[in-house]
């Protein structure tokens, strides 16, 4: 008998009965996973819940002696420090990507980019000890008596220059999160049909001009998407953070004082607690999980928006 290569009709059928199926177990095993963090969350976080109430957010007191706990520290915090960090790696990180796609030699460009996939690859509790030993001391001086001298009039750069603080720690979160939106964004430019760049450069723009209005806009969505997963990272990121932001619970104005985030303050207290307190700080880190949750949503209705808006140009 001639062997055709044909497989049967009767297990072609089969797997193509099964295959939706799987793929459809893997979907809603996703979501039950996290149907349930939420679900676990709010369950041992419900005693702090019902004893602070709405107070809760408006507090600046964690006392474990009094059982008094508040969460206003903690997320000013991981929102300044988040916000610092974007605002130093966005530049850097999107200028890189440009670089390595539309300028850089071919030399230089693939040890670049594995380069980069490298730093992103580094332990957090890696580029931790490199912030204590380097990044502190750097910090300290020239920076910190750098912005000092030049706007120490204003709140934001008063205090003692310790190096420890919100300015510390929103430099290391943008040394972590440099890579990732880098790596994310050359992949978006690199994207980009050669026939955008040709035509403008036929319409004799400059090399400048062709990256400004015709291959940034093209990748506008996807560039967004990779700025958000950057914040994602740094939202959540702990151990680098914890070890050179000073953990301190207090609001202050200045970068130069120590403070504290979520997930840094959760890190540096969970040993220890117990009941009440151990609940509050499981309330944190359902706070963080909504403020991340939130983040990513937001994103996603901006980047089809954008995604919407292009394909309509």
């Amino acid at each position: 008998m001639i062997d055709t290569g044909v497989k049967p009709k009767t297990k072609t059928r089969l797997a193509d009965r099964l295959f939706p199926r799987f793929t459809s177990i893997g979907g809603l095993i996703i979501i039950a996973i996290l149907v349930n963090i939420l679900i676990i969350l709010l369950l041992e976080a419900w005693p702090a819940i019902s004893h602070f109430g709405s107070s809760f957010f408006g507090t600046s007191i964690w006392n474990a002696v009094t059982d008094v706990y508040g969460a206003l520290p903690a997320i000013s915090g991981t929102l300044l420090t988040s916000l610092l960090a974007l605002l130093i790696a966005v530049p850097v990180s999107i200028g890189a990507a440009i670089f390595l796609v539309e300028i850089a030699p071919s030399w230089i460009r693939e040890p670049a980019s594995f380069i980069i996939e490298i730093l992103a690859a580094i332990p957090s509790v890696i580029i931790g000890l490199w912030g204590i030993f380097v990044l502190v001391p750097f910090v300290r001086a020239p920076i910190e008596g750098w912005l000092g001298s030049l706007f120490g009039f204003t709140p934001f750069f008063k205090g003692p220059q310790i190096g420890y603080g919100f300015l510390a720690a929103g430099i290391i979160l943008a040394i972590m999160i440099i890579p990732i939106i880098t790596a994310i964004s050359r992949d978006i430019i690199k994207a980009v049909p050669a026939h955008q760049r040709e035509a403008m450069l036929a319409l004799g723009a400059t090399r400048w001009e062709t990256i400004r209005r015709a291959v940034l806009p093209y990748g506008r969505s996807g560039l967004v998407g990779g700025v958000i997963l950057g914040l994602g990272r740094a939202l959540g990121e702990t151990m680098a953070v914890t070890m050179v932001i000073g953990n301190a619970f207090k609001i202050s104005p200045s970068l130069f004082y120590p403070g504290s985030t979520i997930a840094s303050w959760m890190a540096s207290q969970f040993g220890e607690a117990s009941g009440l307190s151990l609940s509050a700080l499981i309330e944190l880190g359902l706070i963080l999980f909504v403020i991340t949750l939130a983040v990513n949503i937001i994103a996603r209705l901006l980047v089809w928006k954008l995604a919407g808006g292009e394909a309509r140009a």
